[in-house]
Parts: structure tokens; C-alpha cells; sequence
């Protein structure tokens, strides 16, 4: 890991870029379910808190293990907020 301050960012920008993605799509769709739009934004947010939670709990020896786990976890939430957000 290169450093935490670029593993936080980056999560910062794929977040972002989801929540984004989001908003675009209720611009677009004016008459869509803007209440599940909402509700995946807020999902994305208390993931976007979770992970930076998990980074400033890093503490101990094994601290690759750790960032490798985060890494882990942060893929399987792009993922699913990514699929969340094409079935918009």
C-alpha cells in the first residue's frame, strides 16, 4: 500500500463518482423512483464511512493483512453500488 492518505482518496473518488452517477441518472429521469435513487445514495455514504473507519482502525502488526482486507471489502461495495446503480 503506498500510503493511506491514497487509499482514501481513492475511495473518496469512487464513491464520488457513484453518488455522481446517481444524481445524473434522477436529472435524467425526472419521473424515475426518486426515493430508491436516495436511498443508494445514502447507502454509498455510510460505505464511504465504513471503509474510512476501517483505515483509521489500522493498528497492530499485521497492517498488510489489514489494508488487504479493506482493499477486499472496498471492491465487493464498488461492486454492488455499481450494479444498484444500473438497475436504477
Amino acid at each position: 500500500m503506498p500510503s493511506i492518505k491514497l487509499l482514501k482518496k481513492d475511495i473518496n473518488n469512487d464513491i464520488g463518482d457513484v453518488i455522481e452517477e446517481i444524481y445524473l441518472w434522477e436529472l435524467s429521469n425526472p419521473n424515475g423512483d426518486l426515493a430508491k435513487s436516495e436511498k443508494l445514495v445514502e447507502e454509498a455514504i455510510e460505505a464511504f464511512d465504513k471503509l474510512i473507519v476501517m483505515i483509521n482502525g489500522v493498528k497492530g502488526d499485521n497492517k498488510k493483512a489489514q489494508f488487504k482486507e479493506i482493499q477486499q471489502e472496498r471492491k465487493k461495495v464498488m461492486n454492488s453500488l455499481l450494479k444498484k446503480s444500473a438497475a436504477l
